[in-house]
């Protein structure tokens, strides 16, 4: 009798896996930021692409709708272009990128390829990525309203990189936060600090009311601002024991 065996068929991870592999943020960017960067993340593991080379498509991927966006400004403010075309390439863009800056951590963790330098490299892209969704809406503030004070363009710009250094301060052993409830009240009212939330809001200002953009840009500004001082704050009490 002639004994038959099945090789083992290989391990295939599926979105859903990929999705298990999140490491969480804002209730806007769990709900839907991260499940597209599963799908992408799916997509790059099929075609057998590194997690570096997902994170260089949300560099260029951003860079370019924001360019576009900064570039547009002008344009949109004195009528010759709709506000919807500038719009649109801000929240499919951004959307889209900040989807790949999601996809690149599930691939490299589901595939066991993370590492200390993937790491440095997605933080320095998303610095880039983010001074260019800051230099778009500060474009477009000035370009809507030429009055814009300077100072009030400098803070946004400054205070915007709160949401980046915090997160990253929170992904080490030291990792701690202002509010640690997860209670949905909570959730929603942290959704201010939720970037996948925040580029989604401003990119609807700029599609739907770009004269709105300074207002917009104030509140970040005062949102940040009071973030960092509270951060300040709760870092100089003494450590619990």
């Amino acid at each position: 009798m002639r004994s038959t065996t099945t090789s083992a068929e290989p391990y295939r991870p599926s979105a859903a896996d990929f999705y298990r592999a999140n490491r969480g943020g804002g209730l806007f960017s769990e709900a839907l930021s991260q499940r597209l960067g599963a799908g992408l993340a799916w997509l790059a593991y099929r075609f057998g692409l590194s997690p570096s080379t997902v994170t260089i498509g949300n560099l260029v991927l951003g860079l370019s709708a924001s360019v576009t966006t900064a570039a547009l400004a002008a344009p949109v403010a004195d009528g010759t272009v709709p506000a919807w075309a500038a719009g649109l390439v801000a929240l499919i863009g951004w959307q889209t990128a900040y989807a790949l800056d999601c996809a690149d951590g599930q691939l490299a963790r589901v595939t066991g390829r993370d590492s200390p330098a993937g790491a440095r490299l997605d933080v320095l892209c998303d610095v880039a990525a983010q001074i260019g969704v800051v230099t778009a809406l500060g474009a477009t503030a000035v370009a809507q309203r030429p009055s814009t004070p300077v100072w009030l363009v400098a803070a946004f710009a400054g205070s915007w990189m709160v949401n980046l250094v915090t997160s990253v301060m929170q992904s080490g052993p030291s990792r701690a936060s202002l509010i640690t409830s997860t209670a949905l009240p909570v959730r929603l009212v942290k959704l201010v600090r939720d970037y996948g939330a925040l580029i989604f809001v401003a990119a609807l200002v700029l599609l739907l009311a770009p004269a709105a953009t300074i207002w917009t840009i104030t509140a970040l500004t005062t949102l940040n601002s009071t973030f960092l001082l509270a951060s300040i704050a709760a870092s100089t009490r003494p450590s619990p024991h």
